[in-house]
């Protein structure tokens, strides 16, 4: 799964590896599912633009908006035919620009040692997500998101035994293309990223809370 990840990376960084504009993006270190988050999405005939969606996808059908709390991953195996996710799947998808994600390891006991795991390059990288538009009785207008996730690698498999789906940027286009809905295709790029190409290491327990958002929450830690 994917419970947090940073967005630290500067305007001009995500404009350039996404080709977007970006006017203002200030870091983040810590982002927590319900948060308001970056996205890039791309309507028919427009260019893709970045919103600010909310982590937790609501469905355009759902009478309660608390189901998006439960809603902030997709398996990517099974996301193209979910009622909750399969019109986004083929109509409304989404790159969610990252520095890397959070995951936390049972150790013994009840204790659980985080890690933050990235690329080795240190580059901002994309999350292969959904994102869907939500309306309120009273006509209020809510855009939600969640993060595909697939089987864990070799590298964060010791760690959990998933992952969100890192989309190589070759595929960016295509995962963004609205009028391309070839399920099959699709889910062809919703595979574990190469572990060869990332790194880890285990960081203290200020990201257990989401009130912490520094740069202190990547700061390697071993619990004792």
């Amino acid at each position: 799964m994917c419970g947090r990840f940073t967005q630290f990376h500067s305007a001009e960084a995500i404009a350039e590896a996404f080709e977007v504009d970006v006017e203002d993006l200030p870091p983040r270190y810590n982002i927590a599912p319900s948060q308001p988050i970056a996205a890039i999405v791309q309507r028919l005939d427009e260019p893709r633009k970045l919103l600010w969606l909310r982590w937790g996808l609501i469905p355009s059908w759902a009478k309660d908006p608390a189901i998006g709390y439960k809603l902030i991953n997709a398996r990517s195996e099974t996301a193209f035919e979910k009622p909750s996710f399969r019109y986004a799947f083929k109509h409304r998808r989404c790159l969610i620009p990252t520095d890397g994600f959070y995951e936390w390891q049972r150790l013994e006991g009840s204790k659980k040692q985080p890690f933050f795991i990235g690329l080795k390059d240190s580059s901002p990288f994309a999350f292969a997500g959904l994102w869907e538009r939500w309306e309120s009785k009273e006509g209020d207008i809510v855009e939600t998101c969640t993060i595909l996730t697939t089987e864990a690698n070799d590298l964060v498999s010791p760690i959990h035994d998933r992952m969100p789906v890192i989309l190589h940027p070759k595929d960016y286009d295509l995962w963004l293309d609205p009028k391309f809905t070839r399920s099959d295709r699709l889910q062809a790029l919703l595979v574990p990223y190469p572990s060869e190409f990332m790194v880890s290491h285990p960081v203290g327990t200020k990201v257990n809370s989401p009130k912490n958002d520094s740069p202190e929450c990547l700061q390697p830690s071993i619990l004792a």
